[in-house]
């Protein structure tokens, strides 16, 4: 396996000393300095393992047009292309690329850099997830290829990209959704949570198609998920919660100012269920912290 890298804080890594936000006109000093050098578009081709398959029209229409006007004003990353000589593959930057052509230059600023495959990806991967271009299926898919292709764990790949382990893991079940699902999450028709709601229901297909016709929020879809696992259990759907008193309703507002998260206390009799409620990853990874923190807190 490769050597681990810790690239979770940028590209600068793999970028040297040359800051990736930084605006470099090729042709200036600065320019210069970094290595940014004029390459002919039809010398550099697109990276057939990018992360990102999809790219928004609108977005890209605002970019030539940005272009159009004020040029390239960040530098494209290539590689030496591997299989053509005197030509080079996008690393990072191929929107950038693509709205070059329709703007109808025939030269673009690039950085040149020998990288290997593994190095590749990590870049089109950071560059993509940090500025979330990325939708939830490109992410998993582009995770599962660290992994599989490359031999990185969890964990590895959770300090590449600079997220937590709970958001990658999360993020990688969704490739276990079947494909007509995963297509509704990467055209935008169904969110991430809209999918992990139902990842689990033996009809995952039928509960998408619902979920998009009706309309429905993640809260929603989740609950259509779990009716849909009763029945075929053969249960009757479960009942609405019958309207709690004072006492509970004070207790759930307390532990939800607490934990700055929804809370709801399920009594029955003495017994039952305290669920908190979170609408995203990182939500979750902050009360994982909390508590990790006051659990540590407790035992110094």
């Amino acid at each position: 396996m490769a050597e681990k890298r810790g690239l979770g804080r940028g590209l600068s890594a793999l970028l040297g000393d040359v800051d990736e936000t930084a605006t470099l006109t090729a042709g200036t000093p600065e320019a210069a300095a970094a290595g940014v050098r004029e390459i002919p578009i039809e010398l550099i081709h697109r990276n057939e393992r990018q992360p990102r398959w999809v790219f928004s029209p609108e977005e890209l229409e605002e970019l030539t047009a940005s272009i159009r006007e004020k040029g390239v004003l960040q530098p494209i990353l290539v590689r030496p292309s591997p299989r053509t000589g005197g030509e080079f593959e996008i690393v990072a930057g191929e929107r950038r690329w693509r709205a070059s052509q329709k703007a109808g230059l025939k030269a673009m600023p690039a950085l040149v850099r020998e990288l290997d495959d593994l190095q590749v990806l990590e870049v089109a991967v950071i560059e993509n997830v940090q500025r979330a271009n990325l939708s939830p299926i490109e992410e998993a898919a582009a995770y599962r290829e660290l992994m599989d292709r490359f031999g990185r764990t969890q964990e590895e790949v959770a300090d590449i990209v600079g997220k937590s382990r709970s958001h990658v893991a999360n993020t990688l079940r969704l490739m276990n959704l079947p494909e007509p699902v995963r297509e509704h999450v990467l055209e935008g028709r169904l969110s991430a949570g809209h999918a992990r709601a139902i990842l689990t229901a033996e009809n995952p297909e039928q509960l998408a198609e619902q979920i998009i016709a009706r309309g429905l929020s993640v809260r929603d879809a989740e609950r259509l998920g779990r009716e849909a696992g009763q029945v075929a259990r053969g249960k009757p759907p479960a009942r609405r919660a019958a309207t709690k008193d004072t006492d509970t309703q004070a207790l759930e507002n307390d532990l939800s100012e607490m934990l700055g998260l929804d809370v709801e206390v399920l009594d029955r009799g003495g017994a039952g269920e305290l669920r908190i409620k979170y609408a995203t990853l990182e939500q979750l990874d902050e009360l994982c912290r909390r508590l990790t923190t006051r659990s540590a807190a407790a035992l110094s």
